[in-house]
């Protein structure tokens, strides 16, 4: 078998020795090499200076296929690479056939999103006082119109303009670009500035204010989106950024225009996020408005006076 055992004890001294390795981790090594000796006897190779790059990167392939983990086949193409750099050493073969192989990356997890409808229940906050018209303003700007939480925080009044139906948003490295605003959306921001007034202290230019009449900070929304979830009956936990990938996923799933949602979302690996700088917004408003659960009837433009 290749390696054969004198090889494979050869190196477990090397590791148990040069290295000073746990048994354990000294096991899994053997394992790992193990695991070779078969893939290798499955193709037909008989001594090391037959293996290639190709033969390694095979076995990765059924490794695969056989179902490891994205972490257990980068650990099995580090210990191979491991023998082979010591193969080298030792002038077993001329080169390492695990040079340049690289094990599947493992898969990011997906966000967790909520559906629509547990969007519009979340949203569908009742009650007139002040706390409950801002905090249904904030939760429907940020699903209408997938902010980002830093974003949300930054908006001033002078950002939202009614009659476009739309908000200027202050992204990542300060880039600005317009996002639609749906109808329901405005309804409620327009119902929140009419008291904002007894809260925001004089010359406060944010859209929403906390308590204390300034411009309501990231925790303060981060807390207040938890608290109304759980108001609202939803039993997972809701973090605001959940909005915003609910948004692109809701958005993504009616349209299949990736690159107008992620134009929406102001990804800076697409293009900049300068308004109108290779920004087709008519596209993009038409997307918004034939595709977003919330965004059906929204405002146009009014005429100029």
């Amino acid at each position: 078998m290749v390696p054969d055992d004198a090889q494979l004890v050869s190196f477990a001294r090397h590791i148990d020795t040069a290295r000073n390795l746990s048994p354990l981790t000294t096991k899994n090594y053997l394992r790992d090499l193990s695991r070779l000796q078969s893939l290798l006897e499955d193709q037909a190779i008989e001594t090391l200076s037959d293996i290639d790059t190709q033969h390694i990167r095979s076995a990765l392939a059924t490794l695969h296929k056989n179902g490891l983990s994205s972490a257990s086949l980068q650990r099995w193409l580090s210990s191979v690479r491991t023998f082979f750099r010591y193969a080298l050493q030792k002038q077993w073969l001329s080169n390492n056939p695990a040079d340049g192989v690289r094990a599947p990356s493992k898969a990011k997890k997906l966000p967790k999103l909520m559906d629509a409808d547990q969007a519009i229940q979340l949203v569908n906050i009742a009650g007139d006082d002040w706390h409950s018209l801002r905090d249904r303003a904030l939760l429907e700007l940020l699903y209408s119109s997938g902010l980002r939480l830093a974003e949300i925080a930054k908006v001033d009044i002078g950002d939202i303009h009614s009659g476009e139906a739309t908000v200027r948003v202050t992204g990542k490295g300060n880039k600005t670009r317009l996002v639609p605003v749906g109808s329901c959306a405005l309804a409620a921001i327009e119902r929140w500035l009419k008291v904002r007034s007894e809260r925001a202290l004089e010359n406060e230019k944010a859209l929403f204010v906390s308590q204390r009449g300034k411009r309501i900070s990231h925790r303060a929304i981060q807390q207040r989106v938890k608290l109304i979830a759980q108001r609202q009956g939803i039993s997972q936990p809701i973090h605001p950024h959940m909005l915003r990938h609910s948004f692109a996923s809701h958005m993504l799933e009616s349209s299949g225009d990736l690159r107008g949602v992620q134009e929406l979302l102001g990804h800076a690996n697409l293009s900049t996020t300068q308004v109108y700088t290779h920004l087709d917004f008519q596209h993009l408003a038409k997307t918004y408005d034939s595709a977003h659960p919330r965004a059906h009837s929204r405002g146009k433009k009014k005429p100029e006076s």
